[in-house]
């Protein structure tokens, strides 16, 4: 639930009608699963990594605070203390802000590049700060609804939750994986992600997924944060529109938010794919109304990254 929460946030401030009404919306954010803010990460509850002592609040406590101040009138110095409260994975530690996003932010895009084999860990994209030239080779791959790529981790319910290795969907022909060179220095990202994807596809309504991926020295695959977007609500929710087979489309895929510091020796990564099922519904690529047919399609998705289309992933850089 962390786009409603950043959202209502960012929301209230924006449009409270007094400073006192302002300076009341305070914002608290950790590296927890859904209703698990009590106690350190693990295995058995936010997937494999354990954000260290510091992830440990007593949430309680805080929420007494708050209640006392606004509903008995005891002043416990709530209001003094600053808006933003997150936690920056990576670092494991807690740290105050005033504003989100980050007045200090540096939005840095990252390019797609690959020789059109950037199939699988195992093929050839690569991530990069110069943006692609003319005689760049799109890459493709298949999306079968029949066969869609797992939900291996992330904000999901009801399943298992948190940072799982993505090594193990990261083998798959229809996921491409795109992965930048050795940090020399940590990279702190906080704030919102976005991608822009320039594709095509043999369908007239069909789906592209994003991940966004610390890569360890060991090659574990932390998952950071993910997004999709249905190609039929690409310019609008509302007011849906098909797109024309073969024709290509520039897409703005919301990642939602992190705080994560890519440390030094670890790599960036990022999935490319049109699935990850159950997280999202499959798209079956018919351009039907959904829930009114039983049929499937395949459908032929092809990824560009050159001069006119250059795809990119925009980050959140904060400056050390």
């Amino acid at each position: 639930f962390q786009y409603d929460t950043l959202t209502l946030f960012s929301g209230l401030r924006e449009r409270a009608m007094t400073a006192e009404a302002r300076q009341g919306q305070k914002l608290l954010i950790g590296p927890w699963a859904h209703l698990l803010p009590y106690s350190i990460p693990t295995a058995g509850g936010t997937g494999d990594i354990d954000f260290g002592p510091e992830a440990m609040i007593e949430l309680h406590n805080i929420q007494l605070r708050w209640f006392d101040y606004f509903l008995k009138g005891q002043d416990a110095g709530v209001l003094d203390e600053a808006p933003i409260r997150l936690f920056v994975m990576g670092d494991n530690r807690w740290r105050d802000e005033n504003e989100w996003p980050l007045a200090r932010t540096q939005y840095t895009d990252v390019y797609l590049h690959s020789g059109g084999k950037a199939n699988s860990l195992n093929g050839d994209g690569t991530l990069s700060l110069i943006p692609p030239n003319a005689e760049e080779q799109q890459d493709a791959y298949v999306y079968d609804p029949q066969d869609p790529v797992p939900t291996r981790g992330g904000t999901t319910l009801g399943m298992a939750m948190g940072v799982l290795d993505q090594n193990k969907v990261e083998i798959r022909e229809d996921v491409l994986v795109y992965t930048g060179g050795l940090l020399n220095a940590d990279m702190e990202v906080t704030g919102p992600i976005s991608l822009t994807l320039y594709a095509a596809s043999s369908a007239s309504d069909t789906d592209f997924t994003a991940k966004l991926v610390d890569v360890h020295p060991d090659g574990y695959a932390q998952n950071i944060a993910e997004g999709v977007i249905r190609a039929r609500f690409r310019e609008s929710l509302s007011n849906p529109t098909a797109i024309t087979p073969g024709e290509v489309y520039g897409y703005t895929i919301d990642l939602w938010a992190t705080s994560h510091v890519f440390k030094a020796s670890h790599r960036l990564r990022l999935e490319v794919s049109s699935s990850n099922f159950p997280r999202y519904e499959r798209n079956p690529n018919t351009g039907h109304d959904f829930g009114v047919d039983n049929e499937l399609r395949t459908a032929q998705q092809t990824i560009f990254h050159e001069n006119g289309y250059p795809s990119h992933i925009t980050l959140p850089v904060i400056p050390s």
